[in-house]
């Protein structure tokens, strides 16, 4: 059985490819987490949820940010299907020295307490 969707990426998930997208994340909700920061804002009326990933130089060298990414996508993966809500994009920014040394049991927990810290207020950002 053949996809044309990519293993790292989930069928009902859309990759944030334009750096209009993130900076629109960047300006809009925030939650802040021990091994990661959630960036959040809703879209139209949509039914896609669309999820970005960012790993600055700041976490490390190229190694270092491919396996911050690699965890940081895995974990959408995991939780977003289920928690994530339709019409939303979301941006994960990973963290030096965090992201890839954090239990990954305790990033999921992170990551469903930053959509409903996001998620818990009105509709206007």
């Amino acid at each position: 059985m053949t996809t044309d969707t990519p293993p790292a990426v989930s069928v009902c998930l859309e990759t944030l490819k334009k750096r209009a997208d993130f900076l629109a994340c960047a300006r809009a909700r925030k939650a802040a987490m021990p091994a990661f920061v959630l960036q959040a804002r809703q879209r139209e009326a949509d039914d896609v949820i669309r999820i970005g990933y960012t790993a600055s130089k700041k976490v490390g060298n190229a190694v270092s940010r491919n396996r911050a990414k690699r965890r940081l996508r895995a974990l959408a993966r995991d939780i977003l299907p289920n928690a994530g809500v339709p019409g939303w994009d979301y941006v994960l920014v990973a963290r030096a020295g965090a992201t890839v040394s954090h239990p990954f049991d305790a990033m999921k927990k992170d990551l469903l307490r930053a959509l409903a810290k996001v998620h818990q207020r009105g509709s206007a950002p």
